[in-house]
């Protein structure tokens, strides 16, 4: 009686939001958020839920440069330990989009558990800068090692927290950050007052916010005032740079 093998999962990018331009010249994979532990498939529509509005955004913005986006879809839900799973998929994003577009750079940006696997891979060599917003990172214990931040060395790195968020502890993202700046002078971390894990608050200026950041990383594009001065800033004032009400309204084109 014949046996069938249990088919092997594979990571995968979505369809771009929009055409797809003529000839690419940078790409962003966004990376949605997902659990601490689970071997459960991602739900395709939840993961395009929680950076659709991003996605969007940052299509829209580069679409005269050549950028490129594209979901990262998982192979698992969860990060699983040791495994890293979705830091796995997310470095096999990264390898896919140099396979398929040449010479390009990347730029990581992830939600939540998406976050952290942005972070993780941001080493990856065709990445230049990675956005980390909400992310979730695992509680500092004495017996478990820190999270990595010298591969993002070389790298531009935003992350953005809101102060009420429940979910994710904005703390260990200022944390981490601290760290890396120590590392990298390229680190920057801004602050949303009041507002939650999912950011709605203040949804307008953080994607405005996002935007800014991904078109100067990735295609030179003039960062905004607040911008350049976080990244200039000695810690902390560089990663707790609050993030003003109306942010975007006057950027710079």
């Amino acid at each position: 009686m014949a046996q069938h093998s249990t088919p092997v999962r594979a990571a995968r990018l979505g369809r771009a939001p929009g055409p797809e331009p003529t000839a690419v010249s940078g790409v962003v994979l966004l990376l949605p958020g997902g659990e601490e532990t689970s071997e459960r498939r991602p739900s395709p529509m939840l993961a395009n839920a929680s950076v659709r509005a991003l996605g969007r955004r940052l299509t829209r913005a580069g679409r005269e440069d050549g950028l490129a986006t594209h979901v990262v879809h998982y192979r698992f839900r969860g990060w699983n330990g040791s495994e890293a799973h979705l830091a796995q998929d997310a470095a096999w994003a990264a390898d896919e989009v140099v396979r398929r577009y040449g010479d390009v750079s990347v730029c990581l940006a992830g939600v939540g558990m998406g976050g952290r696997a942005a972070i993780h891979a941001g080493g990856h060599e065709a990445v230049n800068s990675v956005v980390a917003l909400a992310p979730w990172l695992p509680e500092e214990d004495v017996a478990a090692s820190l999270e990595p931040v010298k591969q993002l060395v070389g790298r531009r790195v935003l992350v953005v927290h809101g102060t009420h968020d429940e979910r994710t502890d904005p703390e260990l993202s200022f944390r981490l950050a601290a760290r890396a700046k120590k590392a990298n002078r390229d680190v920057c971390r801004f602050e949303v007052h009041a507002d939650g894990h999912g950011l709605r608050q203040y949804r307008d200026e953080v994607l405005a916010l996002a935007e800014d950041f991904v078109m100067g990383a990735l295609f030179g594009r003039p960062l905004s005032r607040p911008v350049e001065d976080a990244l200039a800033a000695p810690p902390p004032l560089g990663l707790r740079m609050p993030l003003a009400s109306g942010f975007g309204r006057s950027l710079r084109r």
